[in-house]
């Protein structure tokens, strides 16, 4: 089957979407930081935080449709000097991560405000081989907000 995969604000998703996605147990295994739980004040909050980023930095996540229904949430976001690259799949599209990453990863290539991307990745995540595959080096392992995540970085010039 193929997939028409398009990129939208996040605002264009319907809150229970987003909560249902969010709540389920399996996107939580790989998400140390999700400590909460999903209701709608959480969907707000979330939303109006990457509208933010959006304004900020002219660049933020998007809500990702796979021919026209919603099957996650990813992009670039800027943390501190660097434009970090999330992705957050439903467990259904799991399969479609590498190419809803190439695509944005083209669309970084394209981008002049972004010299290189970076990546961050629970231990959890044990094949990492895609991500190798499209050129990402290991660079350590660091502390976000009190959890251990292992960086990458992809040259995108």
């Amino acid at each position: 089957m193929k997939h028409e995969i398009l990129f939208v604000r996040l605002s264009e998703v319907a809150p229970h979407e987003i909560i249902a996605h969010m709540s389920d147990p399996r996107v939580a295994e790989h998400m140390p930081l999700l400590t909460f739980e999903w209701d709608d004040a959480a969907v707000t909050k979330f939303v109006t935080a990457k509208e933010d980023c959006w304004r900020r930095d002219g660049l933020g996540h998007w809500a990702i449709l796979s021919n026209g229904k919603y099957v996650g949430w990813g992009g670039f976001q800027k943390e501190g000097g660097e434009w970090d690259y999330g992705l957050v799949l439903r467990p259904e599209a799991f399969g479609l991560g590498t190419q809803i990453t190439r695509k944005a990863i083209a669309f970084a290539i394209a981008d002049e405000r972004i010299p290189f991307v970076t990546f961050l990745l629970p231990p959890s995540r044990k094949n990492l081989s895609a991500l190798t595959r499209l050129g990402a080096t290991f660079v350590d392992e660091i502390d976000y907000d009190g959890s251990t995540f292992l960086k990458y970085r992809l040259e995108t010039e």
